[in-house]
């Protein structure tokens, strides 16, 4: 049986690119802080609901666009959202059984990690590390979650 076929690579791309769009679009100043990291939370969506489709590949490539669009220090959002995808893609047959609520516990911590993995390589490369206000958007983008997980799943059909 051929398993390639299953993988919803199209709706992965798709989705993608859109949370990327939403993450590089402007904002005023007091809105982009509470922005929450939409790639980040659709790498965790994919990484659970259908690991196989991106791999790693996929969270790196992504991270890179990011980087580049947002002019941040080069691989610094790859290395955070890949290393997310790795823990959630390790542990995606425990998350897919959770409930949405669930969920947003893992999500708040997968969130923290990438914006601790960040503010590290901001501190390391001698930029400036921005506002404490940045701790936010993790609790956001888990509140989010259940809208997030609602919208994306509607773009393929679970297996």
């Amino acid at each position: 049986m051929n398993f390639a076929r299953r993988e919803p690579r199209w709706a992965v791309t798709f989705t993608l690119l859109l949370a990327l769009i939403a993450q590089v679009i402007p904002l005023p100043d007091w809105l982009s802080v509470v922005r929450p990291g939409f790639v980040a939370l659709v790498i965790i969506y994919w990484s659970i609901y259908a690991p196989h489709a991106g791999g790693i590949f996929a969270p790196w490539l992504a991270g890179i666009a990011l980087d580049v669009f947002k002019g941040e220090v080069l691989a610094q959002n790859a290395l955070a959202i890949a290393l997310v995808a790795y823990i959630t893609m390790s542990l995606h047959q425990r998350l897919r059984n959770q409930t949405l609520v669930q969920q947003s516990l893992f999500v708040f911590l997968m969130l923290s990690v990438n914006e601790v993995v960040v503010w590290g390589i901001e501190g390391w490369s001698g930029h400036s590390v921005a506002s404490p206000w940045r701790w936010i958007q993790p609790m956001i983008g888990a509140m989010l979650w259940p809208f997030v997980a609602l919208l994306v799943g509607r773009t393929h059909t679970r297996t």
